[in-house]
C-alpha cells in the first residue's frame, strides 16, 4: 500500500504543478507547513527529560487530570500526534495506567481545536509572514548553540515560523487559485457530499499525518471560497479520523498496553465522527448559535469550522468520559496481554526510545525483570524455594531441610530467561547510546547495565557451585554438608535482606547495610578458609572434598558479591541529603578486611565429584 500510495502523490503532485503555478505555492505552502510541524516536535523532543516527562507522570491521578494534561499539552505544542506518541511510549515504559493515557488522548483531540482558532483568527486576519521571517533569523543563531535547551527552543522558533509561512503561502496560492479555478464546482451536497468529503478529509491526513496540516488547509480554502461551508466541516470529520493513523504507526514498536490505547484512539474518533455526522444539523444549529453569541459574523465560516471542531470534538468526550469503564474493559478484551514469556523483554520496545524518561524507566523495570528471573535461577540452583525462603523465620532451618533437589535444567533456563534477556539489555544500552540524550541520563543507563552485568555473574557463579552443593546436601555427609548449607543459607539471607529493600519505600532504604553485609561476607569468606584449615587438620575432612568446597566458595562469595554491589547501585540513591549522610557513614577501603581490598583467589578447576 505505502509503495502504491508514494507514486500516485507525486504524480497528483507533477499533475498539479503542471496545470497551474498556483498550485505550486499551495502546495508548497503544506509542505513548509509540515516541515514546520516536524521542527516543532524535534524542538519538544529537545526538552524532554524535564518538565514535559514530570507533569505527564503525575497527570495520572485522575481521570481530569488526564484530560486536562491533554488539553493543555496539545495546545502548546500544537501537535496532538506528537502528545500521543509521548503517551504510547510513557504508557509502553509502565510509567502511566492505561485509563490515564485514554484521559490523555480525550484531552489531547479538545486541545487540537485550538489550532483551527489560532489560523481562523489569527493566521487568516493578519499577514504573518511578516512575523514568520524574523523567528526564522532568531531561530536559527538558536539552533547552532551548544546548549540543547537553546537548540530546543531555536527549533520551536523555527517551526512556529515555518507554520506560519506555510499558512500564509496556502492563503496566498488558495486566494490567486480561485480566478483560476472554481473548486466549488465539486462542491456535494446532502449524504453523499457528507460521506465523500469525510473520507477525503480522512485520506488527506493519512497522507500528511497531521490533522492540524489538514485542518490549516481546509480552513484557507474555506476563507478563499474554493471548498463550500458544508463540504468543510465534512472535510474537518474526516481529518478527525484520519489523526489516528499517527498513534497506529506509532503503537506498532509499542506492546500491548501501546496498542490498546492507539486501539482507544481509532474507536473515540471514529465514534466521535459518527456522532458528528449523524447530528450534523443540530450541530450546525449550535455552531450558528454559538457564533451569534460570541459575536462572530454570519458569514466569517472559517470561525465557525473553528467553533464547529471545537464543538463535536468536546461532545464526543462527553459522550465517551461515562463510557470510559465500558471502553478500557472493551481495550483489555480485545487486546489481551499475551502469556507471559519470561525470555523476552517486557519494557525494552522502540517504542520508549524517543523520551529520556522513558528510557530510564524502562531500562530499569528490564533490570529488575532479569533480577527477578536471576532469583528463581539462584534459589532453584541452591535446591531451595523462593516462597520457602522469604517466608521463613528461620533460614539455616530451612535451608538445612531442603534436601531435595529441584529438577530443572539450570543451563537451558539460563540460555531463555537469563541471557536473551541480557543480550536485549545490552543492545537497548547500545542503541539508546548513539541517540543524542545528556550524559547524565547515559551514566544512569551504563550503570544499569553493569547491575545487569552483575547480576548474570551471580547465576554464573551458582551455576558453577549447583553440582557439588546437590551432591553434598541431598543427604547428610556431616561437615562437608554443613559448609555447603551454611553457603546456601548466607545466598539466601542476602535474597531475603534485598527482597526486603524492594519492598521498602525508596526514601526509608539505606547503604549502610550492604556496607555492614559486605564486611559480614569478607568476614565470613576468611573465617571459612580457616575452618576448612582446622578440619583438614582434624581430618573431619577430606582433601577432595576441601578442594571442591573451596572452589565453590569462591563461586559463592562472588556471587553474594555481585548481588550486593547490583543492590546497591540499583536501590540506593546517588543524589539527596539521606544519600550524603550515608557516604559520610559508610566504611572506608581500609575498615574492609584485606581480602576485600586485594580481591579473592580465581576458583581452580574442581578436582572433585
Amino acid at each position: 500500500m505505502k509503495k502504491l500510495m508514494l507514486p500516485v502523490i507525486l504524480l497528483i503532485l507533477t499533475l498539479g504543478f503542471w496545470a497551474s503555478s498556483d498550485f505550486q505555492e499551495i502546495a508548497a505552502g503544506v509542505a513548509i507547513f509540515l516541515f514546520g510541524m516536524l521542527m516543532l516536535e524535534d524542538g519538544f523532543k529537545l526538552f524532554s527529560g524535564g518538565v514535559l516527562e514530570r507533569v505527564l507522570e503525575k497527570a495520572t491521578g485522575s481521570v481530569p487530570k488526564s484530560l486536562g494534561f491533554g488539553i493543555v499539552s496539545t495546545t502548546i505544542m500544537q501537535s496532538s500526534s506528537l502528545v500521543s506518541v509521548i503517551t504510547i511510549s510513557f504508557l509502553s515504559a509502565g510509567l502511566i495506567s492505561l485509563i490515564a493515557g485514554v484521559g490523555i488522548i480525550f484531552g489531547a483531540n479538545i486541545g487540537t481545536t485550538t489550532g483551527a482558532w489560532l489560523v481562523a483568527g489569527f493566521g487568516l486576519k493578519v499577514k504573518i509572514s511578516a512575523y514568520a521571517l524574523p523567528m526564522l533569523a532568531i531561530a536559527i543563531v538558536l539552533v547552532f548553540q551548544k546548549n540543547k535547551y537553546l537548540r530546543g527552543g531555536g527549533y520551536v522558533l523555527a517551526g512556529l515560523g515555518f507554520l506560519f509561512l506555510g499558512i500564509h503561502h496556502m492563503k496566498e496560492g488558495f486566494e490567486a487559485f480561485k480566478d483560476q479555478f472554481d473548486l466549488t464546482r465539486f462542491a456535494l451536497t446532502g449524504l453523499i457530499g457528507l460521506v465523500v468529503y469525510t473520507l477525503i478529509g480522512a485520506a488527506a491526513t493519512v497522507v500528511m499525518q497531521s490533522s492540524h496540516a489538514t485542518m490549516t488547509l481546509i480552513i484557507t480554502a474555506l476563507a478563499a471560497g474554493q471548498i463550500s461551508y458544508e463540504n468543510a466541516l465534512a472535510l474537518a470529520i474526516g481529518a478527525n479520523i484520519g489523526t489516528t493513523i499517527t498513534a497506529i504507526i506509532g503503537a506498532l514498536t509499542a506492546n500491548y498496553q501501546g496498542k490498546r490505547l492507539a486501539l482507544a484512539h481509532l474507536v473515540f474518533n471514529v465514534v466521535t465522527a459518527a456522532v458528528a455526522l449523524v447530528f450534523i444539523s443540530p450541530i450546525r444549529a449550535a455552531v450558528d448559535t454559538v457564533s451569534a453569541t460570541v459575536g462572530i459574523a454570519d458569514n466569517d465560516y472559517a470561525l465557525k469550522l473553528a467553533v464547529f471542531h471545537t464543538i463535536f470534538n468536546v461532545l464526543g468526550v462527553m459522550i465517551m468520559l461515562p463510557l470510559l469503564k465500558r471502553l478500557i474493559a472493551f481495550l483489555e478484551r480485545t487486546i489481551r496481554q499475551p502469556e507471559e514469556d519470561l525470555s523476552k523483554p517486557r519494557y525494552l520496545s522502540e517504542a520508549v526510545d524517543e523520551f529520556p524518561q522513558t528510557i530510564e524507566h524502562a531500562m530499569r523495570r528490564e533490570v529488575k525483570h532479569l533480577y527477578d528471573n536471576a532469583v528463581e535461577l539462584i534459589v532453584h540452583g541452591l535446591n531451595l524455594h523462593r516462597h520457602e525462603i522469604f517466608d521463613t523465620k528461620d533460614v539455616a532451618a530451612t535451608v538445612a531441610a531442603s534436601r531435595a533437589p529441584v529438577e530443572f535444567d539450570i543451563d537451558e533456563r539460563y540460555e531463555a530467561r537469563v541471557k536473551t534477556l541480557y543480550s536485549a539489555i545490552i543492545e537497548f544500552a547500545t542503541r539508546v547510546g548513539a541517540k543524542d540524550i545528556p550524559a547524565d541520563l547515559m551514566e544512569d543507563i551504563y550503570a544499569l547495565r553493569d547491575v545487569a552485568e552483575r547480576i548474570v555473574h551471580a547465576v554464573k557463579a551458582v551455576k558453577h557451585l549447583r553440582r557439588n552443593a546437590t551432591y553434598y546436601t541431598e543427604r547428610d555427609q556431616g561437615a562437608a554438608t554443613e559448609l555447603y548449607n551454611q553457603l546456601r543459607t548466607e545466598i539466601a539471607r542476602i535474597l531475603i535482606e534485598i527482597r526486603k529493600l524492594d519492598l521498602a519505600d525508596p526514601e526509608n532504604r539505606s547503604g549502610l547495610w550492604l556496607d555492614q553485609e559486605r564486611i559480614q561476607v569478607e568476614s565470613d569468606a576468611q573465617e571459612t578458609n580457616d575452618r576448612i584449615e582446622a578440619l583438614i587438620r582434624t581430618q573431619a575432612l577430606g582433601a577432595n572434598a576441601a578442594t571442591s568446597f573451596l572452589n565453590d566458595s569462591s563461586y559463592a562469595y562472588a556471587a553474594m558479591r555481585d548481588l550486593l554491589a547490583a543492590a546497591r547501585s540499583f536501590y540506593i540513591e546517588a543524589d539527596g541529603a539521606m544519600a550524603e549522610v550515608e557516604r559520610i557513614l559508610s566504611l572506608e577501603e581500609e575498615e574492609l578486611p584485606a581480602r576485600a581490598r586485594e580481591g579473592v583467589p580465581a576458583p581452580v578447576e574442581d578436582a572433585a565429584t
